[in-house]
C-alpha cells in the first residue's frame, strides 16, 4: 500500500471498537454505553438518527475525529457501513413491518428464498436500500462557528458550523435516494442509488438474461420499490453584524434530508453543522451553468439559537434565586428600568415597552378574533432617543425584524411572489411581518413611509393575518405581530400651538389602531438638561450607564422572565367588569367634552383589558386585579397628556406680571412675609426690569393679594 494512504478496514475496525465499547461511567458507578443503547434503539426501529459527538470520538482516537473532520463525507459512509454490520448483533426481538418498504423487501426475499437453485436470479441489494438509519456528526465543541465569507473552497468535504438567519425554507418533499427498475422482457429488477441532486435514468437491462437474447429488455421504473428521504432546501443569510463595510450579506444554500427537516422556520437564527460540497451537475444543466460551479452544505445538525447570544434555544426555567432577584419590591419599576438603561428618563414609555413584550391574551369567541398584542406609536421631536429604543427592543425580543419607512415597501413588508428555483412553481416568500410572526416588528420613521405602502399594515395591527391575492395564489398568512412604530411629527418639530392633527398627520384608522400613542417632546428646562448631559457624558466616557438605586437586570435574565410571562394566561375576573366598564365610559365623555383629538373607540377599552391583562401577566399571577386596571388607566392617561397638555399651555398667553408673581409666589413659600430687596434681586436675575417688579407689587397690592409696608422694605401676604 502506498505510503501516507489510509487503510479504512483499520479505521472501520476502530468505529467498530469505539461504538462498542465507548461509555461513561453514571452517577451510582454504573456504566452508560452510549452508542450501544442507539444502536439497539435503531435495531428495534425505536429511533431514525445516530448522532455521533467527535468529543467522545475524540477521547476514544484524536487522530480518527480530525480525519472525520477533515474527510467527513467518506466517515459518514464508513459509520453507516460499520452500523450496518452491528445491528444484527443488538436485535433482541423481531420488528414487525412497518411501511410499504418492508413489506416489499420481505416479499423479494421470500422469492428469492423459493429460486435458490436459479443463481443468476439472486443478486445483492444495494446498502441504501436496506438501511433505515441516518448518521449525523455532532461537531466538536472547540471548533468555532466559521463566518459564511470564510466558507470557501478549502472547505470543500470538511465538516463546518456556520451561523446564520434562515431567509427561505422550501417545502418538505420526497427525493428519491434508490431508484427501482423492472425489465419488461426478464422480469428482473434492477437497482440504481443516486448520490447527486440530478440522476440520468438507466434505460437498458443490464442482466445476463436479456444481454444473452440479445433482445434487451427496457427498464421501467417502479415508484413503488424505490426509497425517498425527506428533503428540504434552506437559504441562510449571514448576521449583518459579520458584514464588512460596504459589502452585501452574504447566503449559503442548505439542504436538509431526513431527520434534519421541519426544524426551523424562516426568520429564525440557527446554526448549522454539515458537509460543504461542490454541486454536481450533469448533461444540458451543466452546459446551461457553464464554468462556474455552485456548492451547498448537506446538513446533519441544524440548531436553533438564542437572539444575541450564542446558547442553544433551550429554554430553561429560571431558579428560584433568580425569580426572588426580579420579584422584590418595585419588581416593576425595576424591569422597566431595565429596558435601555443607557438612555435618560421615559420611565413610563418604558413601562409600555415592557408591557408589549410581555402582550395580552388571544380571544377567540365564537371563531371571531380578538387580539392579544399591543401596538405602540412613539412620536417626538428629533434626538429623543426613539430609534435607540427600538433598537433595543429589537435586541431584546426573541424574535423580531428592524425595518424603517422609506426602506421597505409594502410588499417587503407583507409577502412577495417568487419563482421556486428547485421546483419552478410560484412561491410566497413572507416580508418583515411575517417573519416576526408571534414578535415585535419595529418600524422607525413611520410618517415617510408612503401611503399605499401603510395600508398594509392596517390588516396585520387588528386582525393578525395578511390576505394576498396575486399571481394565482389566494391565501392568508399570519402574523400575530405587535408593532412598535417611531414617527417624526410634520415638519420636524412638534408645534404645540397646532392641534394634534395638523402635528401627526397620520389618518385616523391608523391612529387608533395603536393601544399607545406617545409624544415624547424634548423641552428646555434647567434643572432636567443638567441632569440628562450628565447622563449622557457618563455613558459616552464610561460605556455603561450611571450607578441607579436599582441595578439593571441583565438581558438574557430579561427574556427568560419574559418568556416565563408569556406561558401565563390571566383572566378578568366578574368583579372588575362594571369597574372597567364605567371607567371607559367616563373617558368617552371626557374626550366628548374636551373636544379630545386622540379618537377614543371601543379600541381603547379592548386596549385597557390588554395592557391590564399583561400587568397580571409580568406578575405571574393567574387574575387580573384593580391594580392592574388602574395602572393601564394611568398609562393610558399619561399617553393621552402627552398629546393634549401643550394646547392649554399655549391657548393663553402668559403676561410678564403673572411671570413676576409666580417667583415672588416661590420666594415666600411658607413664610407670609418676604424681603423687597430679595424680591427685587431675584426678580431682575430671572431678566425683568425694577419697573416692571414695581408694577406688579402696585397692582396685586390694589387687588388685596398683599400689602407693603411705607418704608417699601417688606411684604407681606393677606
Amino acid at each position: 500500500m502506498a505510503k501516507g494512504a489510509t487503510d479504512y478496514q483499520l479505521q472501520k475496525d476502530k468505529i467498530k471498537s469505539f461504538l462498542a465499547e465507548f461509555h461513561k461511567e453514571g452517577k451510582n458507578g454504573n456504566k452508560d454505553f452510549k452508542y450501544a443503547t442507539q444502536l439497539t434503539k435503531i435495531a428495534h426501529r425505536e429511533q431514525v438518527e445516530l448522532i455521533l459527538d467527535l468529543d467522545d470520538l475524540a477521547d476514544f482516537d484524536p487522530e480518527l475525529a480530525e480525519q472525520c473532520v477533515e474527510n467527513a463525507r467518506r466517515y459518514a459512509l464508513l459509520v453507516g457501513e460499520v452500523v450496518q454490520e452491528m445491528l444484527p448483533n443488538y436485535k433482541e426481538h423481531d420488528v414487525e413491518a412497518r411501511d410499504a418498504l418492508d413489506v416489499y423487501i420481505n416479499h423479494r426475499l421470500l422469492v428469492e428464498n423459493q429460486n435458490q437453485n436459479d443463481q443468476a436470479r439472486t443478486h445483492k441489494y444495494p446498502p441504501e436500500l436496506m438501511r433505515r438509519f441516518e448518521v449525523y456528526f455532532k461537531t466538536p465543541s472547540l471548533q468555532k462557528p466559521t463566518p459564511i465569507r470564510e466558507v470557501k473552497a478549502g472547505r470543500i468535504g470538511k465538516l463546518v458550523t456556520v451561523r446564520g438567519i434562515v431567509t427561505r425554507c422550501t417545502e418538505v418533499k420526497p427525493m428519491m435516494q434508490v431508484a427501482t427498475y423492472t425489465c419488461d422482457q426478464c422480469g428482473a429488477e434492477t437497482y440504481q442509488p443516486i448520490n447527486s441532486t440530478s440522476f440520468m435514468p438507466l434505460l437498458m437491462c443490464p442482466t445476463d438474461d436479456c444481454k444473452v437474447n440479445k433482445s434487451g429488455g427496457r427498464l421501467y421504473l417502479q415508484t413503488r420499490g424505490s426509497k425517498f428521504v425527506k428533503f428540504q432546501e434552506l437559504k441562510i443569510q449571514e448576521h449583518s453584524d459579520q458584514v464588512p463595510v460596504g459589502h452585501v450579506p452574504r447566503a449559503l444554500t442548505v439542504y436538509c434530508r431526513g431527520e434534519t427537516t421541519r426544524l426551523t422556520q424562516p426568520g429564525d437564527h440557527i446554526s448549522v453543522t454539515g458537509i460543504y460540497l461542490p454541486m454536481v451537475k450533469s448533461g444540458f444543466k451543466a452546459m446551461a451553468s457553464g464554468l462556474l460551479s455552485e456548492a451547498y452544505l448537506e446538513a446533519h445538525r441544524v440548531v436553533r439559537l438564542n437572539k444575541t447570544e450564542d446558547e442553544e434555544m433551550e429554554q430553561e426555567s429560571l431558579s428560584d434565586e433568580e425569580l426572588r432577584e426580579i420579584g422584590e419590591e418595585d419588581f416593576y419599576e425595576k424591569l422597566a428600568a431595565s429596558i435601555a438603561p443607557e438612555i435618560y428618563g421615559h420611565e413610563d414609555v418604558k413601562k409600555a415597552l415592557l408591557l408589549l413584550l410581555v402582550g395580552g391574551i388571544d380571544r377567540k369567541p365564537n371563531g371571531m378574533k380578538i387580539r392579544g398584542t399591543i401596538n405602540i406609536c412613539l412620536m417626538g421631536d428629533p434626538g429623543v432617543a426613539k430609534s435607540q429604543l427600538l433598537k433595543f427592543i429589537d435586541r431584546l425580543a426573541p424574535r423580531s425584524q428592524y425595518t424603517t419607512g422609506r426602506g421597505s415597501s409594502g410588499v417587503g413588508l407583507t409577502a412577495a411572489v417568487l419563482k421556486d428555483p428547485i421546483t419552478g412553481e410560484m412561491t410566497l416568500e413572507g416580508g418583515a411581518l411575517v417573519l416576526a410572526d408571534q414578535g415585535v416588528c419595529c418600524i422607525d420613521e413611520f410618517d415617510k413611509m408612503p401611503d399605499a405602502d401603510r395600508t398594509a399594515i392596517h390588516e396585520v395591527m387588528e386582525q393578525q393575518t395578511i390576505s394576498i391575492a396575486k399571481a394565482g395564489i389566494m391565501t392568508t398568512l399570519n402574523a400575530r405581530v405587535s408593532i412598535l412604530a417611531a414617527a417624526n411629527p410634520a415638519y420636524g418639530r412638534y408645534n404645540p400651538k397646532k392641534s394634534v392633527e395638523h402635528n401627526i398627520q397620520l389618518p385616523a384608522a391608523l391612529l387608533s389602531r395603536f393601544d399607545v400613542l406617545w409624544l415624547m417632546q424634548d423641552r428646555s428646562d434647567r434643572e432636567n438638561d443638567l441632569r440628562l448631559a450628565r447622563h449622557i457624558t457618563y455613558v459616552h466616557q464610561h460605556n455603561c450607564q450611571p450607578p441607579t438605586r436599582v441595578q439593571p437586570l441583565d438581558m438574557k435574565l430579561m427574556r427568560r422572565y419574559i418568556a416565563l410571562c408569556r406561558q401565563k394566561q390571566p383572566s378578568v375576573p366578574e368583579h372588575l367588569t362594571d369597574y372597567i366598564v364605567s371607567a371607559y365610559v367616563e373617558m368617552r365623555k371626557e374626550a366628548r367634552n374636551n373636544k379630545d383629538m386622540t379618537f377614543t373607540s371601543a379600541r381603547n377599552l379592548l386596549g385597557i383589558l390588554r395592557l391590564s391583562t399583561a400587568l397580571a401577566r409580568l406578575r405571574l399571577a393567574e387574575e387580573v386585579e384593580k391594580e392592574d386596571v388602574r395602572e393601564a388607566m394611568r398609562l393610558m392617561e399619561m399617553s393621552k397628556d402627552s398629546l393634549n397638555h401643550n394646547e392649554q399651555r399655549a391657548t393663553r398667553p402668559v403676561s410678564s406680571k403673572d411671570q413676576v408673581y409666580a417667583l415672588i409666589r416661590d420666594l415666600a413659600g411658607e413664610n407670609k412675609v418676604v424681603k423687597m430687596s430679595a424680591v427685587v434681586e431675584r426678580c431682575t436675575n430671572k431678566g425683568f426690569t425694577p419697573a416692571q417688579v414695581d408694577e406688579c407689587v402696585e397692582e396685586y397690592e390694589e387687588l388685596n393679594v398683599w400689602q407693603v409696608n411705607q418704608t417699601r422694605t417688606t411684604l407681606t401676604f393677606v
